[in-house]
């Protein structure tokens, strides 16, 4: 028998930004779509941006978050809206197109440019990983058949691969006018011959410059609860949109200072470390009056 999805509506602290919470998981990524187009993997995204005020979905974990235009007020939309995705997901049983649909659909590639001047990414329309994969060398491609392949192009220097993009990293004696065709078009055969991304045989790095681990939220207290609330709702989905992926590490209560981890097109990166630091920054202690004196942002 198909579970029964009950959506329940929760504000959040941006008036333009509502979520449709489910009474079970959607999704183990998260995806964040800024148009119809980048939506092929999921008709009942498609159909929101038929509405003429949906401006954003991003879709992670029980949640379905939806940025509004100006032109209503949630309160004349929000429980038709509600509706809307409930009885979908009650019709269909998934957020995501299904298994048949999918081998269907063609698979599109397009590269983003980043703030990072020698990371490229690049965005499909195909689940990748529910993983975060950050491969920093040749010699850490074990059980990532897509890195082997790409690490043969004598071009590539770092990988970091996400739900539903790829971050690479070029070397400094090529430029991007060169090689991005060819990635393109070696990534859309690669996925459209259904070879895994990932196979069992991978092991994510138990020693990089940085430990990047997922935070166990039940232990941490209630201040570091929210910043890693508010990391994830407020500048994850930027940073994701930018090639890269932001964790939280810790926080010292009696310095008040945040650590966070930088990977993919944001770890290393001449300019934006700086100005993501700042940003952060200016998002938490706005958030957080007098909780926050400082972020020290690490490259993973």
């Amino acid at each position: 028998m198909m579970q029964k999805f009950n959506l329940y509506i929760e504000k959040t602290n941006n008036d333009t930004i509502l979520k449709f919470v489910a009474n079970t998981i959607l999704t183990e990524g998260s995806f964040e779509y800024n148009n119809i187009e980048e939506a092929q993997n999921s008709k009942l995204v498609q159909q929101l941006f038929h509405l003429p005020f949906v401006k954003k979905v991003f879709v992670t974990a029980n949640f379905i978050a939806v940025e509004r235009y100006n032109i209503v007020e949630w309160t004349d939309v929000q429980d038709e809206l509600k509706q809307v995705i409930e009885n979908y997901l009650n019709q269909y049983g998934a957020l995501f197109n299904t298994e048949e649909q999918t081998k269907k659909m063609p698979v599109q590639i397009y590269a983003e440019s980043t703030p990072n001047p020698n990371v490229m990414k690049f965005v499909t329309n195909k689940l990748l990983t529910s993983q975060q994969i950050e491969v920093l060398s040749v010699d850490a491609i074990k059980g990532i058949p897509l890195a082997e392949e790409l690490f043969n192009m004598p071009f590539i220097n770092e990988l970091f691969i996400s739900d539903n993009y790829i971050s690479i990293t070029k070397t400094k004696d090529i430029e991007w006018f060169e090689i991005t065709n060819e990635l393109r078009s070696f990534l859309k055969t690669y996925l459209e011959s259904s070879r895994p991304i990932v196979t069992e045989a991978y092991t994510p790095p138990k020693h990089t410059s940085v430990e990047a681990k997922t935070i166990n939220t039940d232990a941490l207290d209630e201040v570091s609860k929210e910043i890693v609330a508010i990391l994830d709702e407020y500048i994850k989905p930027a940073v994701t949109s930018d090639g890269g992926n932001i964790m939280f590490q810790s926080y010292d209560t009696e310095t008040k200072t945040v650590n966070v981890i930088l990977q993919g097109a944001c770890s290393g990166c001449p300019s934006s470390t700086i100005t993501l630091k700042n940003g952060i920054e200016a998002t938490l202690k706005q958030l957080l009056p007098n909780k926050i004196e400082e972020v020290i942002a690490l490259n993973g």
